[in-house]
This record gives C-alpha cells, sequence and structure tokens, in this order.
C-alpha cells in the first residue's frame, strides 16, 4: 500500500481520476460483454459505436448489419439487458461512495456509512409495506411499477428527518446525538419491519423482501437511471460548494467555531442531501451494504483527508468496486445470479480489517 500511494502521490488528481475513469470504461464494457451469454467484444464494440451513430444521424447512417444497430440477440443483450445495468451500478457506486465520504466528515467518526442514520432500515419498512400490505386504490394505480421503489425511498428519507429532529432535541446536533439517534431509530424501524413481516408476510412476500434486501442490478432499465443520476449530479454539486466545511469538520467542532462555521446547520444540510442520495439507490436496487464504508477509506489511503481529492476520486472508485462486483455476481454461480449485497460483504469485510489494524491508517485531523 505505501509503495503505491508513492506511486500515486507523483500523480496530480486530475491524472488519477483520468487513469481510474479508463479503468471504469474498461469494467463497464467487460460488463456488455461478460453473462451467461457471453458476447466477443468487438461485437460489443460494433453494437455500441453503430447504435451511437445511428442515434445522433436520427437514423440516417446505418453502419455493420441490422445485429449492430437495432435487431438481434446481441443487440437486446447489450443495449436493453446490460447497458443499463451496467451504467447504474456505476451511478449507485458513485451515490454510495460520496455518501460514504461526506457522512464520516458529517459524523466525525470512520465507521460511518451511508446507513448510519437508519436510512437502510427506512427504505426496508417501506419496501416491507409495499410488498406484504401491498398498495390499493389510487396510490397503487399512480405508483404502477415503482410503488416499492417509492416507498422505500420515503420510508429512507423519513428515517432521515426522523433522526434530524431526534439529534436536534434539546439544543444543536453534534456527531454524538447523530449517531445515536440513527442507532436509536434503525432499531425501531427494524422492529416494525420485522412486525409486518411476521403478521402480514407469506411464503413468497418474504423470500421477495430477502431478496430485495440483498440488493440486485436485474431488470434495471435505462428509465429507473434518470433519478439516481439525478441525485448524484445535484448533490455532487451541492458537496462540491461545500468541500471547505467538510475538511473543517475534520479538525472538531471547537476548531470550526473559532472560524466562525456553524456546523450545526451545516449537519442537518449534509445528512439531508445524504438521505437523498442513499434513499435513491436504496429504492432502486435494495440494500448493498459496505461500499459507502470501505471506499472512502480504500481512498483516503492514497489521496490523504483533503476533500478535494477524496471525494471525487471516491465517486469514480466507488462506481469501478460496482460494476466489477456486478461482473463477478453473474459469473460466480452458474445459471444462477448471486446478490450483490452478499459479494460486497464478502469484499469488504476483510479489506476494513486489513485497513483497521494497519497502524498507518488514521483518520481526519490533517
Amino acid at each position: 500500500m505505501n509503495y503505491v500511494k508513492e506511486r500515486l502521490g507523483r500523480l496530480s488528481t486530475i491524472s488519477l481520476i483520468a487513469v481510474l475513469a479508463v479503468g471504469l470504461m474498461a469494467a463497464m464494457v467487460a460488463g456488455l460483454s461478460i453473462g451467461n451469454y457471453y458476447i466477443e467484444f468487438w461485437d460489443v464494440w460494433n453494437i455500441v459505436v453503430d447504435n451511437i451513430v445511428y442515434k445522433l444521424s436520427f437514423g440516417h447512417i446505418v453502419l455493420g448489419d441490422p445485429d449492430y444497430w437495432g435487431e438481434g440477440v446481441k443487440y437486446d443483450i447489450v443495449m436493453s439487458i446490460r447497458s443499463p445495468r451496467v451504467v447504474m451500478a456505476a451511478v449507485i457506486g458513485a451515490c454510495l461512495a460520496m455518501s460514504g465520504v461526506v457522512m464520516q466528515a458529517t459524523v466525525q467518526n470512520p465507521l460511518a456509512d451511508p446507513y448510519i442514520l437508519g436510512m437502510s432500515s427506512g427504505a426496508s419498512l417501506g419496501a416491507t409495506v409495499s410488498i406484504a400490505v401491498g398498495l390499493s386504490g389510487f396510490l397503487g394505480a399512480a405508483l404502477g411499477n415503482y410503488g416499492i421503489a417509492t416507498m422505500a425511498f420515503i420510508g429512507s428519507f423519513g428515517s432521515a428527518l426522523f433522526v434530524l429532529g431526534l439529534s436536534s432535541a434539546g439544543g444543536r446536533t453534534t456527531s454524538v446525538k447523530l449517531v445515536l439517534s440513527g442507532t436509536i431509530v434503525a432499531s425501531l424501524v427494524g422492529a416494525i419491519s420485522n412486525l409486518i413481516v411476521v403478521f402480514f408476510a407469506d411464503k413468497d412476500e418474504m423470500q421477495e423482501i430477502s431478496f430485495w434486501l440483498m440488493g440486485s442490478f436485474a431488470g434495471t432499465t435505462w428509465s429507473k437511471i434518470i433519478i439516481p443520476l439525478a441525485a448524484f449530479i445535484i448533490c455532487s454539486v451541492v458537496f462540491t460548494t461545500q468541500i471547505r466545511h467538510l475538511n473543517t469538520m475534520l479538525t472538531g467542532d471547537d476548531v470550526a467555531t473559532t472560524l466562525g462555521i456553524d456546523l450545526s446547520k451545516k449537519r442537518r444540510l449534509f445528512v439531508l442531501f445524504t438521505s437523498l442520495l442513499t434513499g435513491t439507490a436504496v429504492c432502486f436496487c435494495g440494500m448493498i451494504g459496505f461500499v459507502g464504508l470501505i471506499i472512502p477509506h480504500i481512498v483516503r489511503g492514497l489521496t490523504g483527508n483533503n476533500h478535494w481529492k477524496l471525494l471525487p476520486v471516491a465517486c469514480v472508485v466507488g462506481a469501478l468496486f460496482l460494476v466489477v462486483c456486478d461482473i463477478l455476481c453473474r459469473v460466480m454461480v452458474p445459471g444462477n445470479e448471486l446478490p450483490i449485497g452478499i459479494l460486497t460483504a464478502f469484499c469488504g469485510a476483510p479489506v476494513f480489517a486489513y485497513i483497521l489494524i494497519k497502524r498507518t491508517y488514521s483518520f481526519g485531523g490533517s
């Protein structure tokens, strides 16, 4: 790790992001090729390039044969099934990594991740209600196929608001109160979710809830990517304008007070936007743990604590990590697909244990 850090230290942040971006693009191309139905690299390349040319020319320029620009099994697999799935994995990976970076700075806790404020438990409750109890009448007709996603987002965002209200009761919001409030809300909401499963869910619904809680990119369509991508862009702009305050948070409340910065207000702002990111990710892809916890630590070990470097690099690494994990999930179990939440946990736990044991690792301060 020290050797890699020394090498990367010679690269500028832009150069490092460019190198990682090339790796991300290579992984995404591999994601279009690898699966139960293997497609040759050049077929993938021709399908993607020819389709882009065909779309940009409004159907006037057709390259190759019909298999490459609008018909055939290979075209359907690459453009309709794998392309939205790969793009979604990259977007969600970037969202969770960004959330983890911001949350760790907000609560000044190296063990913080996007789910520390009970957002995952809230999303679980929303999805459980949608699956086990069901949606009827006007609400069910209005939500349609997005019923589970909408209820999961409402549950996630509602939990974050509950935590904010609880942490601000009796005085200003502090990092300790945020963590404790998140623990309380997560336990309470998780108990309610389990209670609903016991009393209302049948065998099939319990299997659906269980699979949703383990996370998956299966069934992703282009229309589903719009909301997570929009949330990522909005939060990227917000957090980029607040990087100076994120750096200040690592120094502690006392130093921030001497600089005239009210961290209590900033924490509430960061929690709201982080819940937007996490809630959006959870409602479309289910629970995918360890990404927001591990990726910031790995990147921090390479770039340091300065969020000008940490935030963008973590987003690219998070995207790369989930794209690779999604590829592995498709091929590890022949004829079946492994839920991605299981794989991220298996990958994340040993890495985090290694980081934790290293004496040279530190969090915050510099």
